[in-house]
Order: C-alpha cells, then sequence, then structure tokens
C-alpha cells in the first residue's frame, strides 16, 4: 500500500507555553526569534569596513521593520490569497491570531517601511536594503519550521517519497514535507550565500547588489518549493499548473536580476 512509504509526523503542540488565557504559540516565536537574529546580525554587518549604514541606523529601522512584516503580510494574505472570504467578513482581516500571513506582502510591507524611514532618516536606502536582505533569511528558516510544526502548508501527494509524511489535516495520503523543503532552500542555503556574498567587497561596495541576489534567490527558491507544495484549497491550480506562489515569486526573480546588473560601486 502507498501509506506504507509514509513516515510518522511527529505531532508536537503548536502551542509552546500556555498560562491561563494567556499562550505563546510556535509561529508567534519564530517571528520573535527571526527579528531579534536578524537585528543582531545586521548590527554585526553594519560595523564591517566600508559599510554605508551605522549600527545606530540599523537598529531604528527595527520597529518600522517589524511592523512592516505583520502589517504587510497579514494584508498580503488578504489581497493575495483570500480576498473574497475577508470581503464578506471584515472584521477578521486584522484577527491574527487565527493564521494567514503572505510572505510576499511582508516583503513589500519591511520595503515601504524601509523607504519611510530611509527619507526621514537620511539612509542610503540600497545599502540598508542590503543589510537586511542578508539577514531575511533567518526569520524564513524559523517561519518555515513553525509551519511543519504547525502541520500546516504541506506538500502534495508522494506515494514513491520514501520520507512521505501523513499530515494531521492533510488526509489520510502520504504528502511531501515541503515545509522543510523551503527551510532548507529559502532559509538555510539562501542565508549561507548572502553571507558570503557580502563578505566579499567588491559586492559589498555595490548598494543593491546584495538586495537584488537575496529577491532572485528568494523568488527562485520559492519557483521551485511551489513545485512540491500543495496550493491553497481557496485558490488552487492556475495557468499550466502553476501555483499564485510562483506568479508572486517571478517578478522577485526579473527585479532581483536587474538590482544586480545596474549596481555599481558607490561613490565616497
Amino acid at each position: 500500500m502507498p501509506t506504507l512509504l509514509a513516515i510518522p509526523f511527529p505531532v508536537i503542540d503548536p502551542v509552546l507555553v500556555a498560562v491561563g488565557p494567556f499562550a505563546i504559540r510556535w509561529y508567534a516565536l519564530s517571528y520573535i526569534v527571526g527579528i531579534v537574529l536578524g537585528w543582531r546580525l545586521a548590527m554585526h554587518l553594519a560595523r564591517k569596513p566600508g559599510s554605508l549604514v551605522t549600527p545606530e541606523q540599523v537598529d531604528g529601522l527595527l520597529l518600522w521593520a517589524t511592523l512592516g512584516v505583520i502589517l504587510g503580510g497579514r494584508l498580503g494574505y488578504v489581497l493575495f490569497y483570500n480576498l473574497d472570504y475577508f470581503l464578506q467578513h471584515p472584521g477578521e482581516i486584522f484577527a491574527v491570531w487565527h493564521g494567514g500571513m503572505s510572505y510576499h506582502g511582508g516583503m513589500l510591507g519591511v520595503i515601504v517601511a524601509m523607504l519611510v524611514y530611509a527619507r526621514l532618516s537620511d539612509v542610503r536606502f540600497l545599502a540598508l536594503a542590503d543589510i537586511v536582505a542578508t539577514v531575511t533569511p533567518i526569520g524564513l528558516f524559523f517561519g518555515r519550521l513553525a509551519n511543519f510544526i504547525n502541520g500546516e502548508l504541506w506538500g502534495r501527494v508522494a506515494h514513491d517519497v520514501p520520507w512521505a509524511m501523513v499530515f494531521p489535516t492533510g488526509g489520510p495520503e502520504p504528502r511531501h514535507p515541503s515545509q522543510l523543503y523551503q527551510a532548507a532552500m529559502e532559509g538555510l542555503a539562501l542565508f549561507i550565500l548572502l553571507n558570503i556574498v557580502f563578505r566579499v567587497a567588491a559586492y559589498r561596495e555595490k548598494p543593491g547588489f546584495t538586495a537584488g541576489l537575496f529577491l532572485a534567490g528568494y523568488g527562485l527558491a520559492r519557483i521551485i518549493g511551489e513545485l512540491f507544495r500543495q496550493p491553497d484549497a481557496q485558490i488552487g491550480y492556475l495557468i499550466g499548473g502553476t501555483t499564485m506562489g510562483q506568479w508572486l515569486s517571478l517578478p522577485m526573480v526579473l527585479v532581483g536580476l536587474y538590482f544586480m546588473a545596474r549596481a555599481k560601486k558607490a561613490e565616497a
């Protein structure tokens, strides 16, 4: 039987700690850890020789970026993935504790936050974007792990994959643990690549290059990851068997390649 190839799903309580009505969930913790670790690493990168951004300027971005991630991520989910539902239930739009965040929306939210912050604080936007891009995969990694712990956003049916799993909410058939694939590609692999590149002075001194590499790298990783991930039920497959995640990621690849090609050494 196909299901004999499946391995048990390691059921983990989505709630890490609960005290009365107060609960800390793994998903919320992934955001907190991603933001804190990203902030600390960004401060370290800003201290490197030749940096066009100071640690103080990075520190000042923290609140802006946090708001951008949360508001952009939620509004992106509403607009890109479930607009009809939220038009009928507008009171649910900001009920983030019910789940539903879009990475692409969160990314746009952070970009807007950085643009406003850079304008108000007289910071070089592209240089700031390079540092933020370099640390962003940390949050992506922990976010995908949280998706896996929650047993959500599981992969497509995979009868011939020995590491396939039967997810609690995914029906009786074994599926790709696509959350782990994405954690490896969007998180770990992209983090290593960006940090290697950023440490090369020739690239670090070209504002926009590392940010462009992040956009192109994430977009490509997401497009590949979507080949194994089950599309959202309310959207399903789009033209040619593609998914919403792939269509949202394609512009990222193109814009990223453009920024990489246009990047040039900054004037002192």
